[in-house]
């Protein structure tokens, strides 16, 4: 009896999670302007790109909301697309000239850390705070 109880509820749960739809808050701060657009894309934690955004600036700083992700490990980068020519500018060494960022800012010394690192959990609805460098 007292296992056909705990399947009963276990049976009862498992369609909540598995049909969770949560949202992602993102705020990018630290823009030096309020120029142009910020180019976003997160992946799954499989390195799979899964959708593509555009966020509005106003205050240095921006707002990206995805909606409707189901629990699981994700990964975002993103570039201040000052110019809106839709490509992240660098310079002759290939260092970039216009502000960019990783989830858990995973920043490395030449290039993003691994992207493990960048990884991050969803099992409800999450903001994230991300930092822009230039």
């Amino acid at each position: 009896m007292f296992k056909s109880v705990n399947l009963l509820i276990l049976l009862i749960m498992i369609p909540g999670y598995v049909f969770a739809q949560y949202s992602l808050e993102i705020e990018i701060t630290n823009l030096r302007n309020d120029k142009g657009l910020i180019m976003l894309q997160l992946f799954d934690e499989n390195h799979i790109l899964l959708t593509q955004e555009k966020g509005i600036i106003g205050e240095n700083k921006s707002l990206i909301i995805i909606k409707n992700l189901k629990p699981a490990k994700y990964a975002v980068r993103y570039f201040h697309d000052e110019n809106l020519n839709g490509s992240l500018e660098t310079n002759n060494i290939g260092k970039p000239t216009e502000g960019y960022g990783f989830s858990n800012d995973a920043y490395g010394t030449f290039g993003p850390k691994p992207f493990d690192n960048w990884l991050f959990e969803i099992k409800e609805d999450k903001k994230i705070l991300l930092k822009t460098k230039y």
